[in-house]
């Protein structure tokens, strides 16, 4: 399958609803592919409607054909913080001439606590919601862990928030488009669940974003997808200092497309805490175990690096819109292969990686674009 036309909201506040966003991002991805209605055979919808946001609704599919003003098929996909990827995934297994995606999310109705208590929904009811094992906390535990496993320190943990707040900086999607947030900023931030600081942690944000899948060669081509589901309890797993959700679906995914780690010339990972990032650098490969801080620690990973990684900002800095937040990693991949991300551009890329996880690695995607 290959993409046609995207579109991506900028991540802040708004008054639009859930939907209503992800109309507009709908029909302007279908202007830019050229398309109407008429030529979509399906669509796929994903969203988290969360409660906090005053919208009390639920089978978003029938708001939408209301909207669109169509009885074509439309289905919706949840998976917590991978929703979008999960969507793009299930538009490309269902294939088709061509499919719309869509991604819609509001968080920014909702006080902190509300969408925290929310969120923490995507956890496990007894073993996490019972204990007060919100995400932030169950970060902060894998983060203590892995962080005195690999040797890394509080300083690298600065250095990626640093670096994805400058590519924000000059991306007008972002949430923090034009924000400067400086270094000793970062480091002064108050503790969330330590070690994590509040810089540390992405930032929630109303947003939407679409993309047209077609089989109609265009200069983008899908090449690799997978998703992995693993146990929901990061407890219940073998090692849960490594996703071995991540690393199935990267291997299945690398194997798709007939490349290697190293073939990567830019990448969007799943930063909702720093460490994430770091951890990703290892579970795709990036890097041998261990050497995760030597990438950021060397600038790897900044745009004129080795591997630049979230040239958009990442969740930390556009923004975490939850459900849009993997299909806004496909949008600006898409771009960065078109040329078309302005002061955030990689030096002609070739091949681009997304990856996105819903919970603790419970649901983690991976997508591999190419540049035809």
């Amino acid at each position: 399958m290959f993409i046609k036309g995207v579109s991506h909201s900028k991540f802040k506040a708004t008054n639009r609803s859930t939907v209503e966003m992800g109309y507009d991002v709908g029909m302007d991805a279908l202007k830019k592919s050229n398309l109407t209605l008429e030529d979509i055979e399906l669509i796929v919808v994903t969203d988290t409607m969360f409660e906090t946001n005053g919208e009390h609704q639920r089978h978003t599919p029938a708001l939408y054909a209301e909207l669109f003003q169509t009885d074509i098929p439309i289905i919706r996909v949840e998976a917590a913080c991978a929703g979008g990827s999960a969507a793009f995934y299930t538009a490309n297994k269902m294939s088709g001439k061509n499919v719309l995606v869509i991604g819609s999310d509001k968080l920014k109705s909702g006080t902190t606590l509300d969408i925290t208590e929310e969120l923490a929904y995507a956890g496990e009811h007894y073993d996490e919601q019972g204990e007060g094992l919100n995400f932030p906390a169950q970060n902060a535990l894998i983060a203590n862990q892995f962080m005195k496993l690999r040797d890394i320190s509080i300083e690298d943990l600065h250095l990626i928030a640093k670096k994805n707040y400058d590519f924000a900086k000059t991306n007008p999607y972002a949430f923090f488009y034009k924000k400067d947030i400086t270094l000793e900023a970062i480091k002064k931030s108050p503790v969330i669940s330590s070690p994590l600081q509040l810089h540390h942690c992405s930032v929630s944000v109303d947003g939407a974003c679409a993309v047209v899948l077609s089989s109609e060669k265009t200069d983008v081509e899908l090449v690799g997808s997978a998703l992995i589901t693993s146990p929901m309890s990061f407890f219940a797993r073998e090692n849960p200092l490594v996703l071995e959700g991540v690393r199935k679906a990267a291997k299945i995914a690398y194997t798709q497309a007939n490349i290697h780690p190293e073939d990567i010339d830019v990448a969007e990972v799943h930063d909702a805490f720093s460490t994430l990032e770091i951890m990703a650098y290892e579970d795709l490969g990036f890097c041998k175990e261990g050497e995760g801080k030597y990438m950021i620690q060397n600038g790897e990973t900044h745009l004129n690096g080795r591997i630049p990684i979230n040239t958009s900002g990442g969740l930390k800095a556009k923004g975490h819109p939850v459900s849009t937040t993997g299909l806004a990693q496909i949008v600006w991949l898409t771009k960065q292969l078109r040329g078309e991300c302005a002061e955030n551009q990689v030096n002609d890329p070739k091949i681009a990686l997304a990856h996105n996880i819903g919970g603790v690695g419970a649901t983690s995607c991976i997508h591999i674009l190419k540049k035809v």
